[in-house]
């Protein structure tokens, strides 16, 4: 059974675009350096920690070239589920926030190719692409990026810090969070973040990426 979304240019006799397992091919294990790079920098907000019963209820996405946004896509996205009361306090964004917002299904194609040839860059970067690996997987897409983590590489090139929680850490370099715990706010901090880890490791002759 084919899983319907918005991605790909097959088209079936009802008009609607289906998944082609084929088309998509992943960047990888290929080491890419920093000069030149683009980074998908991404949070996303979520029902619960869970990745077997959570699900994507917000997600935002800032190109970034090394000095500057390129381009972005923040969205709501309607989880299809209940957001927990604990949640939306954590988050402010509730049931009737998500009401009309589109479903997952309905952005992944812009998700696809915002991201396509991106290093895709997260505080917890693990947290965030298994999601939305997660939710691809459910539309019957692999979902595969080269990924960087800014909680790895702050404890790499900002050493001696007390936490390496995104608002402590933000709080102590002076970066401001405006919206935290929302995709957009935090997405944003850890653009500034990923400056500076950038102008660090430029002085420096390590690969961002572990062997």
């Amino acid at each position: 059974m084919h899983h319907v979304f918005l991605l790909f240019s097959h088209r079936n006799k009802y008009n609607t675009l289906v998944v082609n397992h084929s088309t998509f091919v992943g960047i990888g294990s290929i080491i890419i350096h920093y000069f030149g790079s683009v980074y998908a920098v991404i949070d996303i907000e979520t029902t619960g920690g869970s990745l077997q019963t959570g699900k994507i209820t917000e997600i935002a996405i800032y190109l970034f070239n090394g000095e500057s946004i390129t381009d972005s896509f923040v969205s709501l996205i309607n989880p299809e589920c209940n957001i927990p009361a604990f949640i939306t306090n954590l988050t402010g964004i509730s049931n009737e926030m998500v009401a009309n917002a589109p479903k997952f299904y309905e952005i992944a194609r812009k998700i696809v190719e915002i991201t396509a040839n991106q290093i895709f860059v997260a505080h917890n970067a693990s947290f965030d692409y298994q999601f939305i690996r997660k939710e691809f997987k459910d539309l019957g897409f692999d979902f595969k990026r080269k990924t960087l983590c800014t909680v790895q590489m702050s404890r790499r090139y900002l050493p001696n810090h007390r936490s390496y929680s995104l608002g402590k850490l933000c709080a102590d370099l002076g970066i401001e969070i405006n919206g935290r715990h929302r995709a957009a706010g935090d997405a944003l901090a850890t653009v500034s973040l990923l400056k500076r880890i950038l102008d660090q490791h430029q002085a420096s002759t390590r690969s961002l990426f572990q062997e």
